[in-house]
């Protein structure tokens, strides 16, 4: 399953929020971003059929826009662990921990008991994710991939991990971008515009583990706010596979892995007493702040930016 189509799922499930909005100006007396305190039957059954909506609701919505195209097949396994020097696996794993994420929160917010919002909400992204796999491994143009399922099943892991051992979320994924010139090398694989480049241009794409490390240590003097990253990214991709008589043709591309040092800001550690600008903060917490960066890629030296995006 291309990342295009994964992340198209979280920009679907962010409908979710308006819904429960509406649902809880008339289900109880609790401010909306007020926890339930004990298990509100409103909220549980308000997430769990909004849930159930988008759930439906976006696996149709992915046949008409996805698999309509394309014949349908028996069912058969694809094997693309090679592709895109693995940076569409780094999408699925950070796709399933945030939808997890998402489903973990919603039902403690619910007042649903913590040790059940984490294993019924956090392998929410797995499960939904799986589901997709399977929807690919009936259509000729993709297939069930093994891959898919070990990066989201370690998106999940990552996530419930973190809830049992710590019981919040001292490492978190996170994503950034910045535009490159490869679409218009290959505008159908990697997007002939900017707001489909993010979603498709690998070249672009960069994946973080982003530590907290006043969490990790314990250490006071550290701001609680402040994290250091480590980032994965790619270059050099304008297919899935390496085509060694095309880079023959074009010296100045190199097919090449990157790696990332840096810092990073834990938006969701910002002292702030505004409930809402705190909920907003939390919400866009997986985007990576731009920050000074070193790069190593296999040119040799490092290369450093003042502010990588």
């Amino acid at each position: 399953m291309r990342f295009s189509k994964a992340i198209t799922v979280v920009f679907l499930a962010a409908c979710m929020l308006p819904t429960l909005a509406f649902a809880q100006l008339w289900s109880d007396s609790l401010s909306f971003f007020d926890k339930s305190p004990s298990l509100n039957k409103t909220r549980v059954w308000t997430v769990a059929g909004t849930e159930a909506a988008l759930v439906a609701g976006t696996y149709v919505g992915l046949n008409q826009l996805w698999y309509a195209d394309y014949p349908k097949s028996d069912f058969h396994l694809y094997n693309d662990n090679s592709s895109w020097l693995q940076m569409d696996k780094a999408g699925h794993a950070m796709t399933s921990y945030y939808v997890g994420y998402a489903g973990m929160e919603v039902l403690k917010w619910s007042g649903v008991s913590d040790k059940k919002s984490v294993w019924y909400g956090g392998t929410l992204g797995f499960a939904y994710l799986a589901g997709i796999e399977v929807m690919d491994g009936f259509s000729s143009e993709w297939g069930f991939s093994w891959g898919d399922i070990a990066a989201n099943g370690a998106g999940a892991a990552l996530l419930i991990g973190q809830e049992l051992l710590w019981q919040e979320q001292r490492i978190t994924m996170k994503f950034s971008y910045h535009g490159t010139s490869y679409a218009e090398e290959s505008p159908d694989l990697l997007g002939n515009s900017w707001n489909t480049s993010i979603l498709k241009d690998y070249n672009g794409q960069t994946y973080w583990f982003s530590f907290n490390v006043h969490d990790l240590t314990q250490w006071d003097a550290w701001p609680q706010w402040l994290n250091v990253a480590a980032g994965y990214g790619a270059d050099g991709m304008v297919s899935a596979q390496y085509n060694a008589s095309y880079y023959n043709k074009h010296p100045e591309y190199k097919w090449q892995r990157q790696f990332y040092a840096s810092l990073d800001i834990d938006l969701r550690k910002i002292p702030v007493k505004n409930k809402f600008l705190k909920s907003v903060l939390n919400t866009i917490n997986f985007i990576k702040v731009p920050m000074p960066t070193i790069e190593w890629n296999q040119k040799g030296s490092p290369e450093y930016y003042w502010l990588y995006f």
